[in-house]
């Protein structure tokens, strides 16, 4: 139960003197003695007698520079928060991205309108409590009579009351009860994808390889069972880390006559489109099947490259393509893991390997995200893989069959979610997938909150972009209606489009709302017990992150906001439903690698020189060495201002105040501790600031 604010008891209390004993004997002889004080002969003479009116006005003065002291550092915390982010908002770093329009204008200012009218129901309520109007109970109100305060304001307190039971308290329930509702169902499908996910584990179901794939009876004739594999490394500006996934998939273990590189870059920096091109270079230089590709009008995104590179003449030689990010190192065996899943089924068209993270235990960030991506990979992939057959191809770690690319109608530029789309085309042309739990491809999560909320706004306004386009072709294609239910209502419309509406609409904005309108108040298992057992289930995965349970609860609540706002742009097309940014690395996975080849380049260049090498190659390694040296320096930049989070913490502190004029425990903290998480988010508190 919240603490209430009653202080009567605080100012008025009498000091007992003495100490209350009771003496209890065995032997029942003796008959039981209560002393309540010092007895009269002995007890001290009360020092409050024959007091004067100087020490009754030092009393009062001790006592109010007591309540005097606690208002000072209230206000000084008060102070010491406004001008943090009175600096921050001076001091922020100003980019050229601050030059553009705002993006959600709409949502922020809807978000502010609620704020001032809290603020002044607030203000409104804190006089009725302190005339003694507020309520014990959201059943219990009391009403104060004419005859306790004739005036204005009692008339204007009724007034309010009623307009509030009749005509703002239904509006809020219903769609409380609808968001309910569809929170209720949500969580029921959660429950099912974690069952289903313990039966796999249970009866140790997963894809295997059935026999020797490769014949290696004899050297001369292994190559000829091996497939002709295409590996392409679409990158944009990837400066920190296009060492690292070079270097990987160049090592990966297949013969060299049947595997193909493609180094996709669409930087628009001369100095890394040096870099890679250097970097391509030293591979084929070892022997290794690797071109660097660079589009000169870069349409399209990530989508207009890898169509750019399909339409290659000698693809058309090539069985099968693997797709990997610029982050992403992939294991030598990584294609002798998967490929094989291809033979003697025709109808398999993707296989998906999993994502583990190198810097998941970086920050608080990484760490949240690493459950988020846990439960993607572990339960909905892996669930909706061994009973459906299908799910969203997640860009990259993956192995498409080349035949169903074509015949899927290849990589569109239509949405910033070619993966989902892809995918889902090729699930309406009849093609399966295979996803393998057991198969991890390493790889960096974002570090900073900037990087993971723009990230977040292309994977939630992507989906709802695709929906619309998608949802005719759905209709008409020929799978079972089965098939098509579970797109349209499990895949599209409960996970992408009623999952953030109804974190949003009801944790964000219906519960701060019913502190001012009791009639409406949400029960405790909505906001308590349903919440946390659904985190729980959600933690599963990632075992070892139960200590953050509660922080992932609360920050889950603040994403909805991004996660709303990309659903909503997406949906109606908006002006930022199409755009791509491309989520900022920290090359935190390949320090030690890049450190070691650093260490080997210098060697070798000492080796060169002593030796006696050409010119070129010095004048090579010396611009090589130019390069490196001209990339910035990272530099740790201001935090940045997210208002829509801001304005939403200030909602909710002042939701949580209300509650706890009425006593609402529960309510109470919720929501203090909801509205301190979208402070801290909104002060970009959360995560590592890079440039």
């Amino acid at each position: 139960m919240a603490p209430r604010l009653d202080f009567s008891n605080w100012w008025t209390k009498d000091t007992q003197k003495g100490t209350p004993v009771v003496v209890k004997m065995e032997n029942p002889t003796f008959s039981v003695v209560e002393i309540n004080g010092a007895d009269a002969a002995f007890r001290p003479v009360e020092k409050s007698r024959g007091k004067n009116a100087k020490q009754v006005t030092w009393v009062l003065l001790l006592k109010a520079h007591r309540a005097v002291g606690c208002v000072t550092w209230l206000a000084n915390v008060l102070w010491a928060l406004l001008g943090a982010i009175k600096k921050r908002l001076i001091h922020r770093n100003l980019e050229s991205e601050s030059d553009k329009l705002e993006k959600g204008k709409l949502l922020f200012r809807v978000i502010g309108v609620f704020l001032v009218t809290s603020l002044a129901a607030l203000a409104f309520e804190v006089v009725a409590y302190l005339q003694g109007w507020h309520f014990r109970s959201p059943n219990l109100l009391h009403i104060p009579r004419t005859s306790d305060l004739e005036g204005l304001l009692h008339m204007a307190y009724v007034a309010w009351l009623t307009f509030r039971a009749e005509y703002i308290a239904p509006p809020i329930q219903a769609l409380s009860k609808f968001c309910v509702v569809l929170f209720l169902i949500q969580s029921v499908d959660r429950l099912l994808l974690c069952l289903g996910c313990f039966w796999i584990k249970f009866r140790k179901v997963k894809p295997r390889i059935v026999g020797d794939p490769f014949m290696i009876d004899d050297v001369e004739g292994s190559a000829c069972n091996y497939p002709m594999v295409l590996i392409q490394i679409p990158m944009c500006n990837e400066r920190e880390v296009y060492e690292q996934s070079i270097s990987a998939v160049c090592q990966i273990d297949w013969p060299r006559d049947r595997l193909l590189i493609q180094v996709l870059d669409d930087s628009n920096d001369e100095s890394i489109q040096w870099l890679i091109k250097t970097e391509v270079s030293k591979w084929s230089q070892k022997g290794i099947n690797i071109i660097y590709r660079h589009r000169l009008v870069r349409t399209g995104y990530k989508a207009g490259n890898l169509k750019s590179a399909m339409s290659c003449d000698y693809v058309k030689d090539y069985e099968f393509v693997a797709i990997f990010d610029a982050d992403f190192q992939p294991n030598p065996d990584f294609l002798k893991q998967t490929v094989p899943h291809f033979k003697d089924n025709p109808e398999l068209g993707l296989v998906q390997a999993r994502w583990s993270f190198v810097n998941k235990d970086e920050n608080l960030l990484t760490r949240l995200q690493n459950i988020n991506l846990c439960f993607h990979f572990e339960v909905e992939q892996q669930v909706n893989g061994v009973f459906l057959n299908f799910f969203g191809f997640n860009g990259t770690a993956g192995v498409w069959r080349i035949k169903a690319l074509e015949e899927s109608g290849g990589w569109l530029e239509r949405t910033t979610v070619e993966d989902m789309d892809i995918a889902v085309r090729a699930h309406l042309n009849g093609w399966k997938f295979i996803f393998l739990n057991d198969v991890k491809v390493l790889c960096e999560v974002p570090e900073s909150y900037e990087a993971y909320r723009k990230q977040q706004h292309r994977w939630h306004s992507g989906p709802m972009q695709l929906f619309r386009l998608c949802l005719p072709a759905i209709l008409k294609s020929k799978v079972s209606a089965w098939k098509k239910a579970n797109l349209i209502l499990l895949f599209f419309l409960l996970r992408k489009l009623i999952l953030p509406f109804y974190s949003f609409t009801l944790f964000c904005i219906i519960l701060p709302l019913t502190m001012f309108v009791p009639e409406a108040e949400l029960p405790l298992w909505v906001i308590c017990y349903v919440p946390v057992f659904m985190s729980f289930l959600n933690i599963l995965p990632a075992p070892k992150s139960f200590p953050f349970i509660v922080p992932y609860l609360l920050f889950e609540n603040t994403m909805s906001v991004t996660k709303f706002n990309a659903m909503v742009s997406g949906l109606f097309q908006l002006g930022s439903s199409y755009e791509w940014i491309v989520t900022k690395k920290a090359g935190r996975s390949s320090e030690s690698d890049l450190l070691a080849v650093a260490e080997k380049e210098a060697k070798s260049i000492e080796q060169k020189i002593q030796r006696g090498a050409s010119d070129s190659e010095l004048v090579e390694s010396h611009h090589l060495k130019e390069h490196k040296e001209a990339a910035p320096t990272p530099v740790k930049k201001a935090n940045k201002i997210y208002k829509k989070e801001l304005t939403l913490a200030f909602l909710l502190l002042t939701a949580s105040v209300r509650s706890l004029l009425s006593a609402q425990g529960v309510h109470f903290y919720f929501l203090l501790f909801q509205g301190v998480t979208f402070l801290l988010v909104g002060l970009d508190l959360i995560g590592e600031q890079m440039s």
